[in-house]
């Protein structure tokens, strides 16, 4: 009878470990808000506690603002102060806070050099109080990838490296395998025609080039509401997006 009561206790100690694993689980992505995204993504979303790539596309600054403003929709739909390390004062503080992300909630640090940012990504990314931690970098080796990386895991905090080139040129680094769990790329689109005369919401190409668990996918999205969520266009709400999308921007 002894024996048999300590099974049944030891039964109920696994049930509460696995509720317990399961909620936290739960709480390991955020989600987008978007059902083709979220379904595709391994857990329902965007990875927390893990590294993720995002570059613009072929549009030049145009392209990297775009990847800017993604990423702010993404951190300010995480609880938390987020720090930002930068090489160059060309953070449009407006952009962000249209995006979702609050003023009041970016901590911008201005590094010397890209080593230094990498320094403070992965210093930030230590600290389990933040809500998110982002990188701007040109080159990202392995080596550094998997320090974020860990650091991340460790802490639960996502992290999201901006890849910006001076050059054009430089673009071709991004092909290079690093440890991200995702990596993304955005290109703007033309807005959607209104009914009035007016500029529609920003539309962007969304490409998930590489995620873990999941084949890669595309996306024709409306840009980052007030509140960070992705939107949906209309003449896309009942089908898969086109190739023709990535043409008509590429054309552009």
């Amino acid at each position: 009878m002894q024996n048999r009561a300590h099974f049944v206790s030891i039964e109920e100690l696994r049930d509460r470990i696995e509720r317990v694993s399961s909620v936290r689980r739960q709480k390991s992505v955020l989600p987008f808000g978007m059902g083709p995204i979220d379904q595709h993504l391994p857990g329902g979303g965007l990875a927390l506690g893990a590294l993720h790539e995002v570059a613009g596309g072929g549009n030049g600054a145009l392209d990297g603002a775009a990847a800017a403003l993604f990423v702010a929709g993404i951190a300010a739909r995480t609880t938390g102060r987020v720090l930002w390390c930068v090489t160059r004062q060309d953070l449009f503080m407006p952009g962000l806070v249209q995006a979702g992300l609050s003023q009041n909630r970016v901590l911008i640090v201005e590094c010397r050099d890209e080593k230094g940012v990498l320094d403070c990504f992965e210093e930030g990314l230590r600290c389990n109080g933040l809500g998110a931690v982002v990188g701007e970098v040109a080159r990202l080796t392995m080596t550094a990838s998997r320090r974020l990386q860990l650091a991340a895991e460790a802490s639960g905090v996502i992290g999201i490296a901006i890849r910006r080139w001076r050059r054009q040129a430089e673009a071709s680094d991004y092909g290079r395998p690093t440890a991200a769990v995702t990596r993304w790329r955005i290109s703007i689109l033309p807005s959607e025609p209104l009914p009035v005369p007016g500029i529609g919401r920003a539309r962007w190409y969304l490409e998930l080039l590489r995620c873990r668990a999941a084949e890669s996918a595309d996306y024709v999205v409306e840009a980052c509401d007030a509140k960070g969520r992705l939107g949906l266009p209309a003449n896309l709400a009942n089908r898969s997006p086109s190739q023709d999308a990535w043409t008509a921007s590429a054309a552009r």
